[in-house]
């Protein structure tokens, strides 16, 4: 069924897609699913939750005989990297990542807020646990859903360009998460497959630019290219990213929105709702009662990097860039402000377990403690980091409440 140029999917004013799709709603949702995963992980019933986790369903003549772990990493989170892909390609050709001066800064502090972890990581592990370093990337990942939810609820009051700092800085964050899982974790490539991945994405590319939105010929094209892709041994999340980047970010052929607004107003619920709760209810149930060693070098690693690695990584790197070159901070933002920022880039969540489950899966041959140890460290750091920030926004939100009424009260 195809939509009219004028009509079709769109942003909506009102309903369940746009509330699921909030910044609070859609943490909410993520931080509820992750907790029902990890109580019935320490239940006396958790043989039942890996259980059912373990369960295998797809065909296996295509390769695709996964289970449901494998389905909710590598097929439902390529729905949410779809969403990252057109929000990205946003950013790029109409938003915050279009002029570089003013994109500068954050995507700066995006890198230097992955190598600092990323140092820090490998720097814990090299001492204790060596053969660890394949996890190195695990904290280098920051939460745009639980991060924005943050700073929606506790940043109230605040000036607009410290969301736009984090907002830009988690985009960037993420499109280098992308391009990390795509090289660092990917061993054996098979090329054909990947070659004709590539070709559904292309194909992909010139019927989402037609005159007219052939739903029925896109999805069975993102299907194969997804499948292509996976088959491929790239993971395939990649797919859904460069899909996205297919969609035209700017209004084509006299419709009043741009393709890639429309399809986010689709997809964006789908992954608020569906993707990411799954794959949080599935990676969130660490078993920590009877588990060995979770307290490792591993777990210390991952959590010094998110709420240590992070803010230093983000404060430095924007202080040399401020200091050192003509890129600036934008109006009304210092430093000083940007210390709770830095620490919500501390929430590393999604990505974070996605790349430890990349690093310390069980046909790495490494210990079979150490994905535990590497969620466990990503759970209680991403809480630590949240509630920081979270306590530091809401200081400096009431601090600038109470400044401005001064102000007022003495007529300035």
């Amino acid at each position: 069924m195809a939509a009219s140029p004028a009509e079709g999917p769109g942003p909506q004013r009102g309903g369940w897609r746009v509330w699921v799709s909030g910044d609070v709603q859609g943490g909410a949702i993520l931080l509820v699913a992750a907790l029902i995963g990890f109580v019935w992980a320490n239940t006396p019933w958790r043989e039942a939750y890996h259980s059912l986790l373990a369960t295998t369903v797809g065909p296996e003549s295509l390769h695709l005989h996964l289970t449901l772990a494998q389905w909710a990493s590598d097929g439902l989170l390529a729905i949410f990297f779809f969403v990252v892909g057109l929000e990205l390609k946003n950013e790029f050709v109409t938003g915050s990542l279009r002029s570089p001066k003013r994109a500068g800064v954050p995507i700066a502090a995006a890198v230097g807020g992955m190598v600092v972890p990323a140092l820090i990581f490998a720097a814990v592990v090299s001492i204790g646990d060596p053969e660890a370093l394949r996890g190195w990337a695990t904290p280098t990942a920051t939460d745009i859903a639980f991060a924005l939810a943050v700073f929606a609820v506790l940043g109230r009051g605040l000036p607009v360009a410290l969301r736009v700092f984090l907002m830009t800085l988690a985009v960037v964050d993420d499109l280098l998460g992308i391009v990390v899982i795509a090289t660092v974790y990917t061993e054996n490539i098979d090329f054909l497959m990947l070659a004709l991945g590539l070709v559904c994405i292309v194909a992909f590319g010139f019927v989402i630019r037609l005159a007219r939105i052939h739903w029925w010929v896109l999805l069975p094209l993102a299907l194969a290219a997804w499948g292509f892709v996976h088959s491929s041994g790239v993971h395939a999340t990649v797919s859904g990213v460069l899909l996205g980047f297919m969609v035209p970010a700017m209004a084509i052929r006299g419709e009043r929105l741009p393709r890639t607004e429309r399809m986010e107003a689709v997809m964006a619920p789908i992954s608020a709702a569906v993707a990411l709760p799954l794959f949080a209810f599935a990676s969130a149930g660490v078993t920590v009662i009877g588990v060995g060693h979770i307290i490792q070098p591993v777990s210390i690693g991952v959590f010094l990097g998110l709420v240590v690695g992070k803010v230093i990584g983000v404060l430095t790197t924007t202080f040399l860039v401020t200091k050192l070159t003509p890129l600036q901070l934008a109006e009304g933002i210092s430093l000083r402000s940007l210390l709770p920022v830095t620490l919500l880039t501390g929430i590393g969540f999604t990505v974070a377990l996605l790349i430890a489950e990349l690093s310390f899966d069980a046909g790495t041959g490494l210990p079979a403690d150490h994905l535990p140890a590497a969620k466990i460290g990503i759970l209680l750091g991403s809480l630590t980091a949240a509630i920081l920030g979270g306590a530091l926004l809401r200081w400096d939100a009431r601090r600038i409440g109470h400044t401005t009424s001064v102000s007022v009260d003495l007529g300035e």
